[in-house]
């Protein structure tokens, strides 16, 4: 069975990702990409569907771990009876290939160690060719082939041949280790196609170029804030998230890890968020990352490029569009949490907010000094003239229900959003807005309106989830970060107050009621009732207090769910908070972005917070 979700930890190469357990395992990997079939399946099965374990044989009293400062190398010190050692684990920065590469060193004592290399391709459904061969440098080597795909052990030490489960196909190999020695243990991805074999990485080469790419990326940091280590492990964990080669940035590097144990919300979330992306280039900009905006911004433009009207709310990390969604029958969940679904279709949506949230990170890049090319600003002209004639739909929302079409007020606060950053442009950045600008205004103020009439209900002093609604939504939380209404105007205040007594429990904000309606058997997002909390709706709050100046309840809070993260300081989408343990996927793009933005808003509470506003200069829509 798979390890609870926080005991994992997270190593990749800007291309993939994988999660590496505390004991050793690596229970999840999918190459060449991070939308790729799976390889190492065993976090939504077990062993069997494929894992790389490299541990202590016997007996483990404890287990510390950490990055190596600011990096994404991972340290595992395992402690036995007997001794202790310590294995090292990383991706190579992506050269043309994809590798992992593993280091046993021996601190003290002499330890038994086991290594089990169980290789399943396509989530676990292909069970390879694997033979022993000879590479070029007349190491003998491993490989594994099944379909387009292909991988190559190498090892101090290799398991034994044959297999120690022929049925199986599980490679074992023991040895022990003493103080001073090193075991070096490689895998490599590469085309079956290919006939001849990748040649043999380095680990005395490849370590130390890898920490430099990662802590000379950290350095680019600005942020000089409060909580600077835990701003920039999430921010590491971001840039970890961005595909290279093309700047799309995916939500987590899994999927389907569910959002109630033995539940059905199991979702795939190796995609790229338009929402999503947005807020974490926002983040990024805010540390100084103006290399990621500039290629965020060229993914997005090539993803949305062609008709407006075909707008999608997620793409694939190249910018695909056909991202059907199906199950993998063979594996059985995440601790029988089924189905595993691959693929997404929350794609054919209707979720009118990201025009607010595109048209926003775009104004952020042009006010960070992103220059405008030919193609960037006649797009989002196009994008303007779609939502000039489809503004007003009921939509999906944020939280992609699969239930009715409601007007969201989180939905229209962006529509609201998307027009001011329109006019904006125009009348900050001298943009060319022809004859439409009258119209993007006339349509800012009257949307603005229309949320403030009928988003408002007196009975709860607070805006509502969605007009003429009774119920709360902590997506509405978002609305004085953007500028819609002052931190500090009554009815932000009093929506702060409700969601505070309604959907607050501890550190821990629900982003909306899941009970049943209409004593039927689901809720309003067409699913079965029941999910775990939210972590980003918790920082939302944060931020909305630290604004409104509450910066003692904003740093308590905080403080609180900092103690959330893992050993790591990794988070996941969710939190169990009967069991005290984390849900779904992991590490959540959405978790991070939002604890980053929670502690810029931390640092500017003395001066009330007023966040946007010192950024944007002055000007809140009209009360």
């Amino acid at each position: 069975m798979p390890l609870p979700i926080e005991r994992y930890a997270l190593i990749g190469d800007t291309h993939s990702a994988a999660l590496v357990g505390t004991d050793g395992s690596i229970d999840w990997l999918c190459l060449p990409r991070f939308d790729s079939p799976g390889v190492f399946n065993a976090l939504l099965g077990g062993p069997d569907d494929g894992h790389w374990q490299l541990c202590p044989a016997g007996e483990v009293s404890e287990v510390r771990r950490r990055y190596r400062d600011e990096t994404l190398v991972l340290e595992t010190d395992f402690v036995t009876p007997t001794g202790q050692v310590r294995v090292v684990d990383f991706m190579p920065v992506r050269d043309r290939r994809a590798d992992i590469l593993r280091t046993v060193e021996g601190i003290d004592g002499v330890v038994d160690m086991r290594m089990e290399w169980v290789i399943r391709f396509d989530y676990g459904e292909i069970l390879p060719w694997v033979q022993r061969r000879t590479d070029a440098e007349g190491r003998e080597t491993i490989t594994a082939i099944g379909g387009p795909d292909a991988v190559l052990l190498r090892g101090d030490v290799l398991p034994e041949h044959p297999p120690s489960d022929e049925h199986e196909m599980r490679h074992v190999a023991h040895f022990q280790v003493r103080p001073g020695e090193r075991y070096q243990f490689s895998m490599t991805w590469y085309p079956s196609s290919q006939h001849t074999l990748p040649t043999c990485h380095d680990t005395d080469e490849q370590l130390p170029r890898t920490e430099r790419y990662w802590r000379a990326w950290a350095r680019r940091c600005t942020y000089r804030g409060p909580y600077r280590a835990q701003v920039v492990r999430s921010l590491l964990t971001l840039k970890a998230l961005t595909y290279d080669p093309t700047g799309g940035i995916v939500a987590a590097p899994t999927t389907s890890l569910p959002e109630q144990l033995g539940g059905e919300r199991n979702w795939d979330y190796r995609y790229c968020w338009l929402r999503d992306a947005s807020l974490t280039l926002r983040s990024l900009l805010d540390a100084g990352f103006k290399d990621e905006a500039k290629a965020w911004r060229s993914w997005l433009l090539r993803s949305v490029a062609g008709d407006p009207e075909d707008l999608q709310i997620l793409y694939g990390v190249a910018g695909e569009r056909r991202l059907r969604e199906w199950t993998v029958d063979t594996l059985p969940g995440y601790q029988g949490a089924a189905p595993v679904r691959v693929g997404n279709d929350a794609s054919t949506q209707l979720q009118m907010d990201v025009y607010g949230e595109v048209l926003d990170a775009l104004h952020e890049a042009r006010r960070d000094g992103v220059e405008e090319d030919g193609f960037s600003w006649p797009l989002q002209r196009a994008l303007a003239a779609n939502l000039v004639r489809a503004w007003d739909q009921p939509d999906n929302g944020i939280w992609e229900v699969r239930g009715a079409l409601r007007p969201f007020t989180h939905s229209r606060v962006m529509v609201w959003l998307a027009f001011d950053r329109l006019v904006r442009a125009v009348e900050e950045y001298g943009m060319d807005g022809g004859d439409e600008v009258d119209r993007w205004r006339e349509l800012r103020d009257a949307v603005h309106e229309e949320v403030c009439t009928h988003a408002w209900s007196e009975k709860l002093g607070a805006f509502t989830q969605y007009y003429g609604g009774e119920t709360l939504d902590a997506a509405v939380l978002l609305m004085q970060h953007v500028g819609f209404l002052p931190p500090d105007d009554e009815r932000i205040l009093g929506t702060i107050d409700a969601i505070d007594r309604e959907l607050r429990d501890g550190p821990f904000v629900r982003r909306y009621s899941t009970e049943p309606i209409h004593d039927g058997d689901t809720t309003l997002d067409g699913l079965p009732p029941g999910e775990g909390a939210f972590l980003m709706c918790s920082f939302w709050l944060v931020r909305a207090y630290a604004m409104a100046g509450r910066t003692a309840q904003a740093t308590e809070l905080f403080d609180e769910l900092l103690g959330l993260c893992n050993d790591v300081g990794l988070l996941s989408e969710e939190y169990d908070t009967g069991q005290n343990r984390m849900l779904g996927n992991f590490p959540q793009a959405f978790s991070h972005l939002a604890l980053v933005s929670a502690a810029y808003a931390l640092g500017a509470a003395p001066a009330r917070g007023r966040v946007r506003e010192q950024r944007d200069g002055p000007g809140y829509g009209a009360p």
